[in-house]
């Protein structure tokens, strides 16, 4: 297992990144997505960790393209890791801390046929539900 390990937090505009190596944070910092796509191609195999979101699924498969071994932790666990207010830096290095608890748990993310699917699912609730309104009102 590669001893470097990130944590990431996600956000629509920004993505902080906290970059743990030798049991010492070597940086924690703000990154754009096309940035984080440049670092995520440009870095040697790393153990990378998201935190469960929206989002977190596609950049997971993007991280494991590129050669990356990523893993998704549950928002739970890193609140109760994370020491002081939640901020983008203090979330990004508690799941770095999270992830390196023993019997960690990490969270199975969704393929993009599992992600299809659940879209497809949505959509059809939604359709029977405006179906019904739509009945309601006749």
């Amino acid at each position: 297992m590669n001893n470097t390990v990130v944590g990431v937090d996600l956000a629509k505009d920004v993505i902080q990144v906290c970059v743990f190596t030798n049991k010492k944070v070597r940086s924690n910092a703000e990154m754009t997505p096309s940035e984080f796509t440049a670092f995520l191609a440009n870095a040697i195999s790393l153990t990378i960790v998201f935190e469960a979101c929206g989002t977190s699924n596609y950049w997971k498969q993007k991280a494991i393209s590129l050669g990356h071994d990523a893993r998704l932790i549950s928002a739970k666990l890193v609140a109760a890791v994370r020491q002081n207010q939640k901020t983008d830096k203090n979330n990004a290095l508690a799941m770095v801390q999270a992830s390196l608890l023993p019997d960690v748990t990490f969270i199975a993310g969704k393929s993009i046929e599992q992600q299809q699917l659940q879209s497809i699912m949505r959509l059809r609730e939604l359709c029977v539900k405006q179906k019904k309104r739509q009945q309601a009102t006749n």
